[in-house]
């Protein structure tokens, strides 16, 4: 049922929604290319080649649409900050831009026809994750190339032109790429690798299910499709289709202000606002609060690598009260002996929530004991970068640095094609 009614919708995004998200994605392809990030799978896609159909960003080199996606969704993934649905616990801009910008390229788009196709790629990959919150997570799967596979798939199936049936071939052809250990976390840097993954699959399974290959038409709920075969129980499908193109998740994915995970942010805006009011007095002690479901993902053994730390609750928080940032990007950052002096003095416990709301968009409070017996407290009902934050286009700007490339991306859904803004990206300092 849920392929079926996938593969036969014809979307209408917001374009506001889906263009926000492609920017502040390309924004972070771009900050990580910059930076060296990546450099395993832009050798990698270099060396697979194939036809110039796609840029690898920000350009110029260009080579098969499937190797493009691979390298620029470990691009958008690779420093932490790409944008994510906080209940859904999904990336959805760092599968499917990558597919959208590839494939649309490929076959000369036009902007709506991208902006549609993108739109309803993320909001199948966010639907299906969140009809089981958090389920993947709790089994060890990582749900964003778990899901992310099929959003590829449809948004791959849609520029490609496919019909319904044929898309929902491609649909099944992806299930048998879907998955993704969440161990990723625990060490290695293969974590940003899964979105590209994912990205290639979709653009794979669209092309095969094109040629000819068939695949399971109940792929997501059949009896051995990809809810009972990874969890062991299948959610009622029709919460997963429920107020299809009147209800937009990717309305309700969160922008990210630090290079952490989302479940962390809320304690890192109260750590960076009880941090204006100190003295230059030694801190003594950190608790931090947050909700319950948060912590078994965000506290462990001290963080050995960057990628570690994006997940580590105490190194975050102890970067934010002495540098008032948490962005580590080299090795030396995560070693630091003041930042790791202070994580280990930062202790975590449940705190308040609304369990109403997902883990990610939770309250948090962090308190300081200094050393002259002083207490400090920092509290904040939800952390910053979310959908009903009043400054997020602001945050994203200042995200982006994309200069003109930004504002035509802005506009994508009125363009003949991504040729000017790929064209624009070529000139970035």
């Amino acid at each position: 049922m849920i392929s079926r009614a996938f593969a036969e919708w014809t979307p209408e995004p917001p374009p506001k929604a889906v263009t926000r998200l492609l920017v502040d994605g390309l924004g972070c392809a771009v900050a990580a290319a910059r930076a060296g990030e990546g450099q395993p799978a832009l050798t990698v896609a270099r060396a697979l080649g194939g036809p110039p159909e796609a840029t690898v960003l920000p350009g110029p080199t260009r080579v098969s649409a499937p190797a493009a996606a691979f390298a620029n969704g470990v691009l958008v993934h690779a420093l932490g900050r790409d944008p994510v649905h906080g209940e859904a616990l999904v990336h959805p801009a760092a599968v499917v831009l990558p597919v959208a910008f590839a494939v649309g390229e490929e076959v000369s788009a036009s902007g709506a026809e991208i902006v549609a196709a993108a739109g309803a790629g993320m909001e199948l990959m966010c639907r299906l994750a969140l009809a089981v919150p958090r389920g993947f997570h709790r089994r060890g799967l990582h749900a964003t190339p778990v899901c992310g596979v099929f959003g590829a798939a449809l948004t791959a199936a849609r520029l490609y032109a496919l019909d319904a049936d044929t898309t929902r071939h491609a649909l099944g052809i992806a299930g048998s790429q879907a998955g993704g250990l969440l161990e990723c976390v625990r060490g290695g840097t293969v974590e940003q690798a899964h979105a590209g993954f994912a990205a290639q699959s979709g653009i794979v399974a669209a092309r095969l299910a094109e040629a000819g290959l068939t695949g399971p038409r109940d792929v997501l709920d059949g009896d051995f499709g990809l809810y009972r075969s990874l969890l062991g129980e299948v959610p009622d499908p029709s919460q997963v289709v429920a107020g299809l193109g009147e209800v937009w998740e990717i309305e309700r994915v969160a922008v990210k202000p630090y290079a952490a995970c989302r479940m962390v942010h809320a304690a890192l805006d109260a750590a960076a606002l009880v941090r204006r009011g100190l003295r230059r007095v030694p801190i003594e002690e950190v608790e931090v609060e947050l909700h319950p479901d948060a912590l078994p993902f965000v506290t462990g053994r001290p963080p050995r690598t960057p990628h570690e730390a994006r997940f580590d609750l105490a190194w975050n928080v102890a970067a934010i009260l002495v540098d008032g940032k948490a962005d580590p990007t080299r090795d030396a950052d995560v070693r630091r002996p003041d930042i790791r002096a202070l994580a280990a003095r930062v202790t975590a416990k449940p705190g308040p929530g609304d369990h109403a709301r997902p883990a990610g968009e939770q309250p948090a409070r962090v308190t300081l004991r200094l050393a002259d017996g002083t207490r400090h407290e920092g509290f904040v009902p939800r952390p910053s970068g979310g959908p009903d934050d009043p400054g997020l286009d602001a945050l994203i700007r200042a995200k982006a640095s994309l200069g003109r490339a930004a504002a035509l991306l802005e506009t994508l859904h009125t363009l003949p094609s991504l040729t000017p803004i790929l064209r624009t990206l070529e000139d970035l300092p």
